[in-house]
């Protein structure tokens, strides 16, 4: 595994240890199936924070540490002292001493680069402003299983999306291509927007952005949308809604993708707004195996990074 023994971001990580994360998944949700998970983490206490609400990654994490033989150690935000006003250094040299790693959900990516810096021990991005790496190996996991190998994904709606940049910095480690339909003013940022390219420019990767949903979307197996404003962006609101009201993804769009093409999101979802009702509960949808996944790609990770 890699040297820096935590995942903050997939681009830290070579194209055989993302699939080392993915097999492993599937073998965890064999696994886990008859229940004979390994006791990997017997003994050892994991803190999670989260500054943020949380449904499928707190209780994905939780059940994932239980099932390695592990000890959860939830803290909201209220309940330590970041919340008033300890540095995240101060916190993170506490917690190195008495757990043997951390997941944290966080409003600033930067808090996950302190916890990792200071602590001394894993560091698992729960969800940041910048990247969400754990729903990407969830969704190339779950695109492998219902598809039978990696395809193109189609994604329509806000093209700075924190789990769309852990989608296309999978792509682009592991050379695969990604069509994005959305608003000309909605990007990544700069600073992860370049090492995606530079990595794509490695591994021949190809990720392509569109202003037509049509056209993106036309031939795809996988076609894939989440919410127009996130957690954080509420000021925002109106203005986000305005500017992706033609990018929803509707049945009509759907006719558009591969017959068998599957629809994918990373909820929770906004029916009417970002996708229609009858796509996301139609016959297409992957979302609810997507979401149980998530357990599978937490015990992956947890059982190869925490030592």
């Amino acid at each position: 595994m890699t040297a820096v023994n935590s995942l903050l971001c997939l681009l830290d990580f070579k194209r055989e240890e993302l699939e080392r994360f993915i097999r492993n998944a599937f073998l965890m949700k064999d696994l886990y199936k008859v229940n004979a998970v390994p006791k990997k983490l017997s003994g050892k206490s994991v803190a999670l924070i989260f500054e943020k609400p949380s449904t499928r990654t707190r209780v994905s994490m939780e059940v994932a540490i239980n099932a390695l033989g592990g000890h959860p150690i939830v803290l909201n935000k209220s309940d330590i002292q970041m919340s008033r006003g300890e540095p995240v250094e101060d916190t993170a040299r506490v917690l190195g001493r008495m757990v043997s790693a951390i997941g944290a959900r966080v409003l600033n990516h930067s808090t996950l680069e302190k916890l990792r810096d200071y602590s001394g021990v894993p560091v698992i991005n729960l969800l940041s402003d910048l990247s969400h790496p754990l729903q990407a190996l969830t969704d190339y996991m779950t695109i492998y299983e219902k598809l039978g190998r990696y395809e193109t994904v189609a994604f329509v709606g806000d093209g700075s999306d924190n789990v769309l940049v852990s989608l296309m910095a999978f792509a682009s480690v592991m050379g695969l291509r990604i069509k994005v339909a959305s608003p000309k003013d909605f990007r990544p940022r700069p600073d992860i927007w370049k090492r995606i390219e530079e990595k794509a420019e490695e591994t021949d990767a190809v990720i392509e952005f569109y202003e037509d949903p049509y056209e993106a979307v036309r031939g795809s197996r996988v076609v894939y949308t989440d919410v127009w404003v996130s957690m954080g962006q509420e000021s925002m609101a109106e203005e986000k809604r305005k500017k992706l009201k033609e990018f929803r993804v509707t049945k009509d769009l759907m006719r558009y993708a591969s017959s068998d093409a599957i629809f994918m999101h990373c909820l929770p979802a906004v029916r009417g707004e970002e996708v229609d009702a009858e796509v996301i509960d139609g016959p297409q949808s992957a979302v609810w195996d997507q979401a149980e996944n998530r357990l599978y790609t937490a015990l992956s990770v947890l059982s190869l990074l925490v030592k």
